[in-house]
C-alpha cells in the first residue's frame, strides 16, 4: 500500500511540475507551441552551425536546404525574446551570415 502511495505522489509531483514550468513560460509570454518550435530549432541551429563551419562550397541543392532550415529557424528564434537563446548568438550569427553569403551567390547567378 505504501508503494502504490509512493508512487501516486510521485506522478503527482511530475505532473505538478510539467504544470508549473507550463505555467512560467505563458507568464514570460510566450506560446507553447512557440517555445517548443524554438527548442526543435535551437537543435537545428547546432547542425546547421557545424555545417556552416565545415562546408566553403555547397552544392545547389545543399544550399536550398541550408537557405529552408536556416528561414525556420530565423522565425522560430523570432518568436521568443532575445533573453531565451543569448547564450546562442554566435551560432545564430555564424549561421546568419553564411546564409546571407549564399543568398548573394545565388542573386549573383541568376542575374547573370
Amino acid at each position: 500500500m505504501s508503494i502504490l502511495m509512493a508512487v501516486y505522489i510521485l506522478i503527482f509531483v511530475i505532473f505538478a511540475l510539467v504544470a508549473y514550468a507550463i505555467l512560467q513560460i505563458k507568464l514570460f509570454g510566450i506560446k507553447i507551441k512557440d517555445f517548443w518550435t524554438f527548442i526543435e530549432a535551437n537543435q537545428m541551429l547546432d547542425k546547421l552551425y557545424k555545417f556552416a563551419r565545415q562546408y566553403e562550397s555547397m552544392s545547389p541543392q545543399e544550399q536550398l536546404i541550408y537557405l529552408a532550415e536556416a528561414e525556420k529557424i530565423f522565425k522560430a528564434f523570432d518568436n521568443v525574446p532575445d533573453t531565451l537563446w543569448e547564450e546562442e548568438y554566435d551560432k545564430y550569427k555564424t549561421v546568419l551570415s553564411k546564409y546571407k553569403d549564399i543568398k548573394m551567390i545565388r542573386w549573383a547567378e541568376e542575374n547573370k
